[in-house]
């Protein structure tokens, strides 16, 4: 069974990021994730999670190659400071033409730049097999347990095609605890249905974006919830949907799905 990460957009309070990210590391997940977005500034948001951990691994996810180029990276990742032994660096293809080409060059740049993870995200069948020949890992993203494996045969066949080892596999799995976050989650859905890029997704898999997500009402009913892609993943990422994005949202979240947790026999959750 694969690692737990756990996740959060960018944009959040930087409180509520210091303090998600202090509970994960002492909660055993092995990373946090932020999203990048263009009004939250993921490797800013990494660099606040850095200054309160010491060994969690960071992750960004991810960087849109159109919106950061490469340089701008390195150059920044370097005036944050960033710690390159924890640093999973993400990036995306971003939007317009000449997308494959657009992320191998950047991959490479920064594969050769900086000592850390290059992370590519990937969703269909061209982007993964790029992700097999010139990542160190990939991010899946809004994936049914099944189309990881389906996905993870792309990336096979473009690792063995550049005669190297298959990427760790990572995915965002939306995850909503409680029915204030259910309306947050369908909003979510709905809006990533709208973009061209994951309607492809969604009709390639032909299930709506709510059936690659997950929505309970106990903290003791996530582990068997996402106990599906734990099962196909190396690492899967618990991608907080909350009502409010407070912190106290946030924390019973990062507490109901901490790796190793179970029901107790007086019904709490225990290590």
């Amino acid at each position: 069974m694969g690692a737990r990460g756990f996740g959060l957009a960018a944009a959040v309070s930087p409180d509520v990021i210091r303090g998600a990210a202090s509970a994960c590391e002492a909660l055993g997940y092995r990373t946090f994730w932020v999203n990048d977005t263009p009004d939250g500034d993921g490797l800013a948001a990494l660099a606040a999670a850095a200054a309160v951990t010491s060994r969690i691994a960071l992750g960004v996810g991810v960087l849109p190659l159109t919106r950061w180029t490469p340089e701008r990276i390195v150059e920044r990742v370097r005036a944050l400071d960033l710690p390159l032994d924890r640093l999973r660096l993400g990036i995306g293809s971003g939007t317009g033409p000449g997308a494959l080409e657009r992320v191998r060059s950047g991959a490479l740049a920064l594969r050769a730049a900086l000592a850390c993870e290059v992370v590519v995200a990937a969703l269909g069948p061209r982007m993964c097999r790029l992700a097999g020949e010139v990542a160190d890992a990939v991010l899946f993203n809004w994936l049914t347990p099944d189309h990881v494996q389906r996905s993870t045969q792309w990336v096979a066949e473009g690792a063995r095609r550049a005669d190297r080892p298959l990427p760790r596999r990572y995915a965002y799995v939306r995850v909503a605890l409680g029915s204030a976050a259910v309306p947050r989650l369908q909003e979510e859905a709905a809006r990533y249905e709208r973009f061209p890029g994951y309607r492809e997704h969604f009709a390639r898999m032909g299930v709506p974006a709510l059936a690659t997500a997950v929505a309970v009402e106990r903290a003791e009913e996530l582990a068997a919830a996402l106990a599906p892609w734990e099962t196909v993943l190396d690492e899967t990422v618990v991608r907080a949907i909350t009502a409010g994005d407070r912190l106290d949202e946030v924390l019973a979240l990062v507490e109901a799905a901490a790796p190793g947790r179970q029901l107790g026999s007086g019904g709490q959750l225990t290590s």
